[in-house]
Order: C-alpha cells, then structure tokens, then sequence
C-alpha cells in the first residue's frame, strides 16, 4: 500500500514527484478516500472527486518545473467561485454556477495547483464558531468535541486532516485567522487589496481578504507568491511591495515595551 502521511505539505508532494512515487492522479484518489472516512465531519459542500479533478491534472505540462505549484491540491471556500462548481455561501437558497474562476483560484491553477472541492463554512461568512451551517456543524480536526472556528471551518480541516496542502478561506473579522489558530494551522491573512476578491461572495467588501490555510509558514509564503498582484477589475486592488523579514531599527527597553504595551 502506498504511504501518505497524515498531512500533506508541498515538500513531501513535490519531492515524491520527482522520485517517480506518486502521480498527481494517485494523490488525488487519496484525497477522495480521506474524504468519504470523514464525511461526518461536515468539511465539505461539494466534495472531491476524482473526475473533475483529473480534469484539472490531465491540463498540467509535462515539466513539474515549469510550474511553481504544479500538481499541488488545494481547497475553496464555498463563497470563493470556481467555474463547474456552483457558488453557495452555505445558503442553497443563494446558490449559483459561475461562469469563471475567481481571480484569485485562476492565478493558482495557472501556477500549476488544482482545486479538489468546496468547503463549509458559517452561512454567508458570518461567525467565528463553524457550526451555523445547514449542511452540518464542521468538527475540529483535533478533537471533534470542539468547535473547529470560522467561518472558514471547512477549509481548515480540509488542510489539518490531510485533504489538501492548502486552502482558501476568507477574513473580514477573524475568519481565516480563527479556525488556523484551532486546527493548528498557519493562517496567512494578506493585507487588504494584496489579493484580489473578483470572484469572492462579499460579507464587507471594503474589508474582506482572501486568506490561505496551510501546514508550514514555507507552503503559505509559497500561495502567497502565486496569488498575490494588482487586479484591474477588482476595485479594492492595491499595489504593495512584497514584505521583507527584518528587526526592529532599534531595540526598545523593557520599560519601553511596557509602556507600549499599556496604550495598546
């Protein structure tokens, strides 16, 4: 039997690529799998399958290299669009089949990634618990007797149980950095406008960020550098200069922090 490990990072998928063992086509039958063990888990609103992801695969050029995100999965919020899928905010009432991706999931299967399906998520991106849903309560990857967060709850134990490298969530108020915080993920919340939100079901559009799940601060930087850029028809857009790790210019005294620390 073929080993996976329980969670899936870009560096384990990409250097058993290059080893010749595995195939994008196998990874893809072992999300499945995982998905039908866990299908009590609420995670998913339209759940991976392996035709339509093999739609996406069969797409990919045949240098791994080519490509900086080639045959990595990744899973959608369900009020992020992905053409074939239908649009539902957790609302079937509100639900709708979109014509094209939105910008943000067409700049990462251009990278070389494919969308294995839709997450649950609090209805319309409102709350931070992961259980206002009518397609069931989403239970935390590490203890199903807790609230896995939100709203973003699908997307994040997607990630945490082994179902994607990566996911797309959204944050208005908290929702991406939340269920990352109680699934024991990183959650990257980029500055508003770094990504664009064409494609993304609005809860405050003037505040709302496309987010990203994943299992290493590496993998994160990594979607980060796919997705990231100005986006002429997205209103909200900004230009910003990729954020470089640096010190402080000057270390503070410890009175100094305090003080700070006091006004915050």
């Amino acid at each position: 039997m073929k080993y996976f490990p329980k969670k899936l990072t870009m560096t384990w998928i990409r250097n058993s690529y290059k080893e010749g063992s595995l195939t994008p086509e196998e990874l893809a039958g072992e999300i499945v799998r995982r998905a039908e063990k866990y299908r009590d888990y609420n995670i998913w609103i339209v759940a991976p399958d392996l035709k339509r992801m093999m739609g996406y695969i069969e797409k990919l050029p045949k240098d791994m290299e080519s490509l900086p995100l080639w045959g990595i999965p990744f899973a959608v919020k369900d009020n992020i669009d992905v053409a074939g899928s239908p649009t539902t905010a957790a609302c079937p009432d509100y639900a709708y089949d979109p014509k094209e991706d939105a910008a943000v999931v067409k700049k990462l299967i251009e990278a070389g990634a494919f969308p294995v399906g839709k997450t649950n998520l609090d209805q319309f991106a409102t709350g931070l618990v992961g259980t206002r849903s009518p397609y069931g309560e989403v239970k935390n990857a590490l203890d199903p007797e807790l609230i896995s967060g939100g709203s973003s709850s699908g997307s994040a134990v997607s990630v945490a149980l082994g179902m994607a490298a990566f996911s797309l969530g959204t944050d208005t108020a908290g929702s991406g950095r939340v269920p990352a915080a109680l699934n024991c993920l990183v959650g990257y919340k980029p500055s508003l406008g770094a990504w664009s939100t064409k494609g993304v079901v609005p809860a405050c559009a003037s505040l709302d960020c496309v987010t990203v799940f994943a299992n290493s601060l590496e993998d994160a930087e990594k979607v980060n550098l796919a997705a990231r850029g100005v986006d002429e028809e997205c209103c909200w857009s900004r230009e910003y200069k990729e954020p470089l790790p640096k010190l402080p210019k000057k270390n503070l005294s410890g009175k100094r922090r305090c003080d700070i620390l006091r006004t915050i």
